[in-house]
């Protein structure tokens, strides 16, 4: 023994605590010095260490010149065995080691320095000698200082403490603590402290695994590290198993394990009002359970032993999961058919209860934010449909006694469409005008996936005087065979998932508008004047989903049939149809309405067909990227057909072109309320008839015979790629015709001279009159005629034209 080790005994009679110090000396040369202080136990007991200060003057983590060892798993007390004994951390600075009990009777604290001097106050502690019993939980297992066996016939409750609490756990350790009762018992631990070191959610260092059984093959109830609060856990039958485990590690973790008590009862809530249904008990609690749906399942739960009186001052959680998953996504529908909780001394929930939670609040921190809260003995609500895919009730039972409850829950589809819902849970939902003029509707589950498997039909039904008007903002639907120059329309290249769109009317019949899958999203559509409203059916395979659809509906007062700026044509050979303002960009609807249209119906001979030649087209939109959602024209080239959907812009170089299938065509163009504008379209159509054989002239690319009369009228009647109704036109400059324009200068001469003539006469008449008056009247004055001259004075020009009328007029 060294000259400063120190040796702490418990001897019977003798003290049974004390204290101890560092060692006072002088070291000059600076030598290493190593002193150690041993405290033993007598059998029977253990021994507890407390530092109460603590200032080595070594550096952590190195601790080189001046440090302590602490060894508390010493089986053997002799200084040489502590090379064997597994060690428990090296300290130094400020900060003393934590509180040690020995696994065993010992503890031997190792301090070294190679300072000239120690003194008192570098260290200092208290010790006591512990009885071991209190750790002894039940019988010993062989070949463990730590693994106990308890018996609830022997024993009914008690306490559970780790090997070496609450002083720091050792490393490198397995305990196992296996409870066994009687039948029909069953078994309850509560963590009242519990404090592990955490290495991470999984517990993948120290952790507490608890078994709901005698063994590791038992069901897990949980695997617990770190810090646990209110940890209470319950086996199903008359059987647990506790395991401790730590690892060796390096790290000078310094936990304190955990302390909890015990309890064998047959007064525990028996679990047979879960397994009567499809419910399953939630593995170490009393009495919660999880009922999970086997797709649009049903089934009932109960209050436990319903119906017989519920056990007071109990707690019960059911926790009810519909599915969900990319396929499947459900809710609860729970109604209940016997209800009785009775209220507390204020009439009120006080003392027992029922709580709802629609959304599904699994954490006990959200358990105050329930929906409803039910107690009494009437039914309100009697009905509740959860919010998601789960709906969790909390019964709580007072002091009073009750029978409780039962209800009938329903795992029913969620599709999480706004509307009415078919009554048997199908995906069919209606939107009358009678109900609500405007909304919003979209695919299941928007905008996560729609499940796979899937018909959905969405109902629009309008009064006898309106119309509805659709408008989609967001589309994307599966379809592996999109086409990629003119968009994913039609049953050929929608053959996967689609969307289909249908004209109602009151007879039953229905006509289809358009199928639309890919990005392709459709166009503005309104029901037709007549029609009861529009259909539309979600289609979706087996296979790969997309997100869908989001769309606006809208009901509005029939417009005329030929909408706010259609017409119809017929009787001629050929005419121009243009867009609204067209060459300037078209516009949207008016304020409040959500779509304008323009209808026209173009009708020749019979026997003929139409042309129709796009001389200019730009309409917003991309049919392949994002479809006209828009603004859209639509061409029925066969009025018994579905039409043709056409946004984008074409050139004049790529033009587009159509000929009907009968003597008649129709199309439409619809702008929803989110049209930019665009500068429109300027079409040309064209009477033709296809054939061999022609009358008329004979395009000479095309084939078609068109009247004579449209040959070289300056518009190209054959078609887009086809001029030549305009090659080798003559212009013929016409003859100069003058006799209108001379007939027209004579009649003027004639007004003018008659006029002159009427004023002169009426003139003369009036002289004639003054001279027979006797000549009082003032002449005017005359110029004086030169001599030799021949020239008569000069005559008034009324008195000119007088004389020559007078001629004429003796003649």
């Amino acid at each position: 023994m060294g000259e400063c080790d120190q040796t702490f005994v418990s001897r019977p009679g003798g003290p049974q605590n004390g204290t101890f110090h560092a060692p006072e000396f002088v070291n000059p040369w600076s030598h290493s010095r190593q002193c150690i202080y041993t405290f033993l136990a007598v059998p029977g007991q253990r021994v507890e260490v407390v530092f109460t200060s603590f200032a080595l003057r070594g550096t952590p983590p190195d601790c080189i010149h001046e440090y302590m060892d602490v060894y508390a798993e010493v089986a053997q007390p002799d200084p040489a065995e502590l090379i064997n004994s597994p060690f428990g951390g090296r300290y130094c600075g400020p900060i003393p080691p934590r509180r040690r009990i020995s696994l065993y009777r010992a503890i031997a604290l190792a301090f070294y320095t190679d300072k000239n001097v120690s003194t008192s106050d570098l260290f200092s502690g208290r010790y006591q000698f512990i009885n071991d019993s209190e750790y002894e939980v039940g019988a010993p297992v062989a070949n463990s200082p730590c693994s106990f066996l308890v018996n609830g016939a022997a024993k009914q409750t008690g306490v559970i403490l780790s090997p070496t609490y609450p002083g720091a756990y050792p490393k490198a350790l397995t305990c196992s603590y296996k409870f066994l009762g009687t039948p029909g018992q069953r078994v309850r631990l509560e963590f009242r402290d519990f404090d592990l070191f955490f290495g991470g959610p999984h517990c993948p260092f120290d952790y507490v695994k608890v078994y709901d059984g005698p063994n590791t093959t038992s069901p897990v109830i949980g695997t617990y590290c770190g810090q646990q609060r209110n940890l209470v856990l319950y086996s199903s039958e008359n059987s647990l198993l506790v395991t401790f485990v730590t690892l060796p590690r390096t790290a000078n973790t310094q936990n304190r394990g955990f302390k909890g008590i015990f309890e064998f009862s047959n007064s525990f809530t028996k679990l047979d009002f879960i397994s009567k249904n499809d419910g399953e008990h939630i593995r170490g609690s009393e009495c919660d359970q999880k009922i999970l749906s086997k797709k649009e399942s049903t089934g009932f739960v109960f209050s436990p032993n319903y119906p017989f009186p519920y056990i007071p001052k109990l707690v019960c959680r059911y926790f009810i999961y519909g599915m969900q998953d990319a396929q499947h996504l459900e809710r609860v529908r729970l109604e209940f058919l016997r209800f009785e909780i009775p209220k507390g001394k204020k009439g009120d929930c006080s003392d027992g209860y029922l709580k709802i939670y629609l959304k599904g609040q699994e954490t006990t921190d959200s358990y105050d934010k329930f929906d409803y809260e039910m107690c009494g003995d009437e039914i309100k609500p009697s009905v509740v449909v959860s919010d998601g895919p789960r709906l969790v009730m909390v019964f709580s039972s007072g002091e009073l006694m009750g029978r409780g409850f039962k209800a009938n829950y329903t795992f029913e589809t969620e599709y999480r469409i706004p509307g009415t819902a078919a009554p048997d849970g199908t995906c069919a939902f209606t939107y009358r005008s009678t109900s609500r003029k405007r909304g919003e509707f979209n695919s299941p589950r928007y905008p996560s996936n729609y499940p796979s498997e899937t018909n959905c039909t969405y109902l629009f039904l309008a009064t006898p005087n309106e119309q509805v008007i659709l408008v989609f903002d967001n589309f994307k639907v599966r379809a592996d065979s999109a086409n990629s120059s003119i968009g994913s329309y039609g049953a050929s290249i929608c053959q996967e998932d689609w969307l289909e769109i249908f004209n109602v009317y009151r007879d039953g019949t229905e006509k289809l508008i358009g199928r639309y899958c890919g990005m392709s999203a459709p166009g503005p559509i309104e029901s037709n004047r007549g029609a009861l409203g529009l259909k539309l059916l979600l289609h979706a395979d087996a296979e790969g989903v997309y997100s869908g659809f989001k769309a606006r509906y809208n009901f509005e007062t029939a417009k005329p049939i030929f909408g706010e700026c259609g017409s119809n044509v017929s009787s001629t050979e050929y005419g121009v149809i243009t867009s609204p303002n067209f060459p300037d960009n078209y516009d949207g609807p008016s304020k409040g309405m959500s779509a304008k249209t323009c209808n026209w119906y173009i009708s020749v001979r019979p026997k003929y067909k139409i042309l129709l030649d796009f001389e200019r087209f730009a309409i917003e939109g991309d049919p392949v990227l994002r479809g006209c959602p828009a603004a859209v024209l639509r061409l029925w080239i066969n009025l018994s057909g579905t039409p043709i959907e056409l946004c984008g812009e074409k050139g004049s170089v790529e033009r587009l072109q159509y000929v009907s299938e009968s003597n008649a065509i129709r199309f439409s163009f619809i702008t929803a309320d989110k049209a930019v504008g665009s500068q429109g379209f300027r079409i040309i159509w064209t009477e033709i008839q296809e054939g061999p054989s022609c009358d008329e002239f004979q395009c000479s690319k095309t084939g078609y015979c068109i009247p004579n009369k449209l040959r070289c009228d300056l518009v190209k009647n054959c078609g887009a790629e086809d001029d030549s109704d305009e090659a080798d036109c003559k212009v013929e400059i016409p003859k100069e015709d003058h006799t209108l324009l001379i007939a027209g200068i004579v009649a003027a001469v004639v007004v003018v001279l008659t006029m002159l003539f009427f004023l002169c006469h009426r003139k003369r008449r009036r002289r004639r009159r003054g001279a027979n008056n006797g000549g009082g009247l003032h002449r005017p004055f005359q110029l004086p005629v030169p001599p030799g001259s021949s020239r008569r004075p000069p005559q008034h020009v009324c008195e000119e034209l007088g004389e020559r009328f007078a001629s004429v007029d003796s003649v």
